[in-house]
């Protein structure tokens, strides 16, 4: 498999983003939510703008730097490559962000489990996304590794296929975290406290340490992550071949995790058939791995993939807001 950027020739890329993303969560956490505040709709509001800001800015520049390189080595039509793949980013963007908005709904459930206030929450989020952006940039390094072999395409879309018809067609089910296999192990390990102590991880009790609720949600807040990525990252590839694409698309969604959980947070309930659209998203990446992509000469076209893709999304949301969720009647 030919790359346009093979990891020899830009780990300077990856590493100068690396220390950019690291800048960035910086700032975040030591300067801008120093002091731990529930976070309001019109704050969460302006920082979900700047990070889709930066993320826009960051494809512009992306687009801007393929279109000078690939006229430097004399890719034919450079200026339609760098456009693609500056699609590509957009539209692997798109998808992870979409697809984001259904672990907001666990991440939900789970500090309403360990009853988590709102002032807590960033804390737990912040360090759950410095997790996720390593078990991400793990998981894109294995996925770039397999992609190698072509029948893993087949396999990445035949697992989309399936997780799309299972998110569209699976009853759902009450999460009960405290028959949780990695609960029971972790409570072997290291004994917890049901209370809370500040904005504390870790609390010595009688001179013996304790995990707060406030790790606890982090741990399942990992956990959940780490399933999710398992959906999401095929998912990118379904759109690119494209390491460094699927990293930084990633990433970028990744950072408006936060800001994004803290604005839909108090709205989960207006989007009830999202879900659906994101079911039919991850058939339709799925068909374009193991179907389509070879329908049409190699490669779907990615303005048609980023059309649907955002098509579905918002065809949905507005479904769901023109044909809200019947409440469900108090007996007795």
């Amino acid at each position: 498999m030919d790359l346009l950027f093979p990891f020899q020739e830009y780990w300077w890329f990856y590493a100068g983003f690396t220390g950019f993303v690291l800048l960035l969560l910086t700032l975040d956490l030591g300067v801008f939510h120093k002091e731990a505040h529930a976070v309001s709709y019109r704050e969460a509001g302006i920082w979900s703008a700047v990070w889709i800001a930066l993320a826009l800015a960051f494809n512009a520049l992306f687009y801007f730097y393929s279109s000078w390189k690939f006229a430097q080595i004399g890719l034919a039509d450079a200026e339609g490559e760098a456009r693609r793949v500056a699609l590509e980013f957009l539209s692997g963007y798109l998808i992870e962000k979409s697809l984001s908005i259904d672990n907001i709904f666990v991440f939900i459930l789970i500090f309403g489990y360990f009853a988590i206030p709102q002032k807590y929450q960033h804390r737990v989020l912040f360090f759950g996304i410095i997790g996720a952006l390593v078990f991400r940039a793990l998981f894109v390094a294995i996925g770039a590794a397999l992609m190698q072999f072509h029948w893993v395409i087949y396999l990445f879309g035949g697992f989309l296929i399936l997780t799309g018809l299972k998110m569209a067609f699976a009853q759902e089910k009450e999460m009960d975290l405290s028959d949780n296999l990695a609960m029971k192990l972790f409570k072997k390990i290291l004994p917890a406290t049901h209370d809370l102590h500040g904005s504390k991880f870790l609390v010595k009790i009688n001179g013996i340490r304790h995990a707060t609720p406030l790790l606890l949600a982090l741990i399942f807040v990992e956990i959940s992550d780490i399933i999710f990525a398992v959906d999401s990252v095929p998912a990118i590839f379904a759109i690119t071949k494209e390491p460094l694409i699927v990293f930084t698309s990633n990433v970028f969604a990744i950072l408006g995790l936060r800001s994004l959980f803290f604005l839909l947070a108090g709205s989960s309930d207006k989007f009830h058939l999202l879900k659906y659209g994101l079911a039919v998203v991850l058939v339709f990446v799925g068909l374009k791995m193991v179907w389509l992509n070879d329908a049409f000469g190699g490669k779907f076209p990615i303005s048609w993939s980023l059309g649907i893709i955002l098509g579905t999304i918002a065809l949905f949301m507005l479904l769901s807001v023109l044909f809200p969720e019947k409440k469900k009647a108090n007996s007795g």
